[in-house]
């Protein structure tokens, strides 16, 4: 039931901005979406489903965002200075992303087993609830290899494979201490003007 599955969802992120998910209770979500508390709890067996379900649609968005980032512009300074970018603001404006990025749950958000929970369940998307979430460092690594496959072309050299993986990390290292620490630079623009700065630095000292 995709349409009911999307529309619980949209419920739970809808009543997370109004409320601590403590608060949130099964049958306000089931009323939200127009559908039965039963066809709830088919689709996700139990809150923690429900929640786990929520992380993982909007760490995929997150994700997707990023591929989005590294199909703009060739230069491959400019896609870091992307990934950058979204990162920080995916992150600023979705409180999941965030936590998702950090490790840094707040009382007002849930916070699932970031595992696979073996599921006995004979309800096959109960089961899809309960699949993996990844947990910071990997997707830290999960995104920091996507971006690598973006700038790095078929015949690159082993020896520059590893630089342009190190200059990837960076970014995403500067991404997320712009998360911890804003830049002075206000906005989503101050990280990727950060990246776009402190590479060159980096390629200049690594040439010499």
């Amino acid at each position: 039931m995709p349409a009911a599955r999307e529309s619980l969802l949209d419920a739970a992120r809808t009543a997370l901005t109004r409320k601590s998910w403590s608060r949130v209770r099964m049958v306000d979500v089931a009323a939200e979406a127009g559908v039965s508390r039963q066809t709830l709890y088919n689709e996700f067996g139990s809150k923690e489903g429900l929640a786990r379900a929520l992380v993982r649609r909007e760490t995929d968005s997150y994700l997707a965002g990023v591929d989005r980032a590294l199909a703009g512009p060739r230069d491959p300074r400019e896609r870091l200075a992307a990934v950058a970018e979204w990162t920080v603001a995916s992150a600023g404006s979705n409180a999941l992303v965030r936590a998702v990025l950090t490790g840094l749950w707040n009382r007002r958000l849930p916070a699932p087993t970031l595992s696979a929970v073996p599921s006995t369940s004979v309800v096959p998307a109960q089961r899809r609830a309960d699949g993996p979430l990844p947990a910071p460092g990997e997707l830290f690594v999960l995104v920091r290899d996507r971006t690598l496959s973006a700038i790095c072309g078929p015949g690159t050299a082993r020896s520059e494979a590893v630089e342009q993986a190190r200059l990837c990390e960076l970014a995403l290292r500067l991404a997320l201490s712009c998360l911890l620490v804003p830049p002075n630079t206000t906005g989503a623009d101050g990280t990727a003007h950060l990246v776009r700065a402190a590479l060159p630095r980096l390629v200049r000292q690594n040439v010499s």
